[in-house]
């Protein structure tokens, strides 16, 4: 499903989408940091999967340990125009890391480009979010992502 066409509610919700058109419970949605000169998504995209690693902050190492496979994480460019510029799956569960049980890893599948990216001005200039942590917390790089901000997102992509 790489590319940049249209994306839909089943672009997100994969197969998990019920038939009432809701998402399941058991599925979250994260949001993970990158810096676009250290790791862009379009390497994500020609990586295929990666394992995301490198987060060092206690609040977002909570967050990489609460994902589990079958989740979905948007990525986010933190450099440039900041915004959401594409989706993935968590595909590996969050777990210590190998190299130092302190940190932890989850596997990320890419799945789509977000086009047009959805930019931080946008989710500010919205006024719903002033709580998340993406508003007020801009240096924390993995997070998850509150629903309402799933169905803000639909309300924009139709």
């Amino acid at each position: 499903m790489q590319g940049t066409e249209q994306l839909t509610r089943s672009d997100i919700c994969g197969s998990l989408l019920l038939e009432s058109g809701q998402m399941p419970s058991s599925q979250r949605y994260f949001l993970a940091k990158t810096d676009p000169d250290t790791y862009p998504v379009s390497q994500l995209e020609k990586d295929g999967q990666t394992v995301w690693d490198g987060v060092r902050n206690a609040q977002a190492l909570r967050a990489i340990r609460e994902m589990k496979a079958g989740d979905v994480v948007f990525i986010y460019h933190s450099m440039g125009e900041a915004a959401i510029v594409a989706l993935a799956d968590i595909v590996g569960d969050g777990r210590p890391d190998p190299n130092d049980p302190k940190l932890a890893v989850a596997d990320f599948r890419f799945r789509k480009m977000i086009e047009p990216p959805v930019t931080l001005r946008e989710i500010k200039e919205s006024g719903l979010f002033a709580d998340w942590s993406l508003v007020k917390q801009s240096r924390l790089s993995t997070m998850t992502v509150p629903d309402e901000f799933i169905g803000w997102f639909f309300a924009r992509r139709p």
